[in-house]
């Protein structure tokens, strides 16, 4: 089900707009940003095998004191980037689902952590509920507003991909 753009749209970039993002060439550095912004560390990680074996891509788990982000590590680099803001948009929307007793994914991805520290677990398979297609729209609105990543630039297709992709279409670019 989709739920209706206008307020979606507007719901996340009034939350991007009171982060005053700066602009950045990579998810990493937006990453820091955040996390000196919210005074919580963020972890990136690739997601290990064992937790993608439903279709997942892409993780939060975040604990009383930090907050950790896993990425299909077998996909490009853009879209990698897509999926660790995706999770950050998870994190600056404050979503979570309630914790059951399954803690098998978490000792899949971090079989080290004591499941009793996870306060959140979300994990990104499907853009199906309201929660997946927010953190779908703050991916996007970030990376067609604040990311200006090295590997389009570098090349001189930037425009190029953002026109195929439509994202300079309502501005006549």
């Amino acid at each position: 089900m989709l739920f209706p753009y206008r307020a979606l749209r507007q719901r996340c970039e009034s939350v991007l707009e009171e982060l005053a993002l700066p602009r950045s060439a990579s998810a990493h550095e937006l990453c820091r940003y955040v996390a000196r912004r919210r005074g919580r560390p963020i972890h990136l990680y690739p997601l290990p095998a064992q937790g993608r074996t439903d279709g997942t891509c892409g993780a939060w788990i975040a604990t009383d004191t930090d907050d950790h982000v896993f990425f299909e590590p077998g996909t490009t680099r853009p879209h990698q980037d897509h999926i660790i803001l995706h999770e950050i948009g998870h994190i600056l929307l404050g979503h979570h689902r309630p914790l059951t007793d399954d803690t098998e994914p978490v000792r899949d991805v971090l079989p080290d952590l004591d499941p009793r520290l996870i306060r959140r677990l979300l994990r990104r398979a499907s853009h199906s509920t309201r929660q997946e297609q927010e953190a779908e729209m703050v991916a996007s609105l970030i990376l067609s507003g604040v990311l200006r990543p090295t590997y389009l630039n570098a090349h001189g297709t930037a425009k190029t991909v953002e026109r195929a992709l439509g994202l300079h279409a309502a501005s006549g670019d």
